[in-house]
């Protein structure tokens, strides 16, 4: 590994990829977005799909969490296994609101970039007080998104979530949530979020999780709605 300013002062982006049955998952929408964020950071750094495809083989990985890392002199491929149970699922994760505001300003909210220090803190931060998972109002007052997902609101069989322009990473499947059902973009208030009557989150890893609560305020999982992506 080379310092370059990827280490030295954050400059790089990364994906996360879900690996199941030895399959990546929605790799071509990973790399693109990969591609277009390095664009963003002014890196010139090709990852071609071969040498994540080869990376998975010769490893012979067949489930879990793969992650690309990628800066101007580096590419750094590495794997972790999934530890989200099908128990998570049923009991649905209980979220927190974060005291730090997400900054709907900087081009580097709307990608993964390296810069991910409040993030990782924040989640640190709520799993130390019994939380899952930290949600982020922007320097407005709305809700964007969660450290590690995207957030969904559920009221009278509609669904809702923030729109990207409140500070938030645009996710694979959130883009695939949105294709597949209809969803209202608009912004939400902290105050607001009691009118709703489900609320679930997003990413690549987990793919849709009920949440159980937020705050002092609590959800119902109705586990007749099954919505859900095509893995």
């Amino acid at each position: 590994m080379k310092l370059d300013e990827g280490y030295m002062f954050g400059i790089g982006a990364f994906e996360t990829i879900l690996i199941k049955d030895s399959k990546a998952i929605f790799i071509e929408e990973h790399l693109k977005r990969l591609k277009d964020s390095l664009e963003i950071l002014g890196i010139k750094n090709e990852i071609a799909k071969s040498d994540v495809l080869l990376y998975i083989n010769d490893r012979k990985i067949e489930n879990g969490i793969l992650k690309i890392m990628a800066s101007k002199d580096n590419t750094i491929l590495s794997f972790r296994d999934n530890k989200y149970t099908k128990e998570d699922y049923i009991r649905g994760f209980k979220l927190c609101v974060s005291d730090v505001l997400r900054n709907e300003t900087s081009k580097l909210t709307y990608i993964k970039s390296f810069n991910y220090g409040d993030n990782i803190l924040e989640k640190q931060a709520a799993k130390s007080k019994g939380y899952d998972e930290p949600i982020f109002l922007n320097t407005k007052g709305y809700i964007s998104e969660g450290a590690t997902t995207n957030i969904f609101f559920i009221k009278d069989n509609e669904i809702y979530t923030p729109r990207i322009e409140n500070g938030l990473l645009n996710g694979i499947i959130r883009q695939k949530i949105l294709e597949k059902y209809k969803v209202k973009e608009v912004d939400i208030r902290y105050d607001e979020i009691g009118q709703y009557d489900e609320v679930f989150i997003t990413n690549s890893v987990l793919s849709v999780m009920p949440v159980k609560s937020i705050d002092e305020y609590s959800f119902t999982i109705d586990k007749s709605r099954n919505i859900s992506i095509d893995m």
